[in-house]
């Protein structure tokens, strides 16, 4: 695993915009493995910066997103689908045929879990994996639990997470119970995995994630066992693990 220090915010997505960028580069018609939330957004502003610029070719690029909300339409703002669109590909010139994500309006969990698989295999896997990190050591959906739950599944959503997302909607009994999402092993599969981290209050779990025990109780723990970690995280958030 390789940790690089960012100064803050703007620096990380930098250096993380130019690791995803030279994956492209090197490899035009790779495919990427991308995530939500507000840690990559700047990562998202880097990478459309370079495009517009005529710095980086994302014609031949293919995407997989780590997860979905179940229970939301492509057209509600707060779905992964409206977000992804919304920051990266209205923004670049990607092929939107291209780019996939599970379909929270597909209720049959077993029939969309398992198309999603297929899909990734499909495409002969993930070149490099975006994740962000989740208070609670989770990474995409995969929740703390007993086991590592290993493919894409369907997930209850614990109150931790509930409670982190509420911010994004009117209210918190509008916030999605469940979730698909890549598994573990799906994650793991992926032949590069980049991690962006901002904030001090990430503090903590980072060090139990990253130096702590490989447990499925902080599901962000198993990146320690993978070949090609890259972690690029600001001083506040490495600030616990920094002395």
């Amino acid at each position: 695993m390789r940790i690089i220090e960012a100064k803050d915010y703007e620096d990380l997505s930098k250096k993380a915009a130019d690791i995803i960028a030279a994956q492209v580069i090197l490899k035009p018609e790779c495919v990427l493995g991308l995530a939500t939330g507000s840690t990559p957004i700047g990562t998202y502003d880097r990478l459309t910066e370079k495009c517009k610029a005529g710095e980086l070719d994302f014609s031949g690029v293919s995407t997989v997103n780590l997860d979905e909300y179940k229970g939301l339409d492509r057209d509600n703002d707060q779905s992964y689908y409206y977000f992804m669109h919304k920051y990266l590909f209205d923004r670049v010139n990607i092929d939107k045929a291209h780019t996939y994500l599970p379909n929270g309006m597909e209720a049959d969990s077993d029939k969309e879990c398992k198309r999603y698989e297929e899909l990734i295999a499909s495409m002969g896997g993930i070149d490099l994996q975006l994740l962000g990190l989740g208070h609670n050591g989770h990474i995409g959906f995969n929740e703390p639990s007993g086991t590592f739950h290993k493919e894409t599944h369907c997930v209850d959503l614990t109150e931790s997470t509930i409670e982190a997302n509420k911010r994004f909607f009117a209210s918190a009994d509008e916030v999605p119970r469940q979730a698909y999402t890549m598994g573990i092993k799906t994650i793991m599969q992926a032949r590069r995995i980049l991690v962006v981290i901002s904030g001090e209050e990430k503090a903590e779990i980072v060090k139990k994630a990253l130096f702590g025990d490989v447990t499925p109780e902080v599901p962000a723990s198993i990146l320690q066992m993978h070949s090609d970690v890259i972690v690029v995280a600001d001083a506040a958030a490495l600030s616990k693990v920094r002395g």
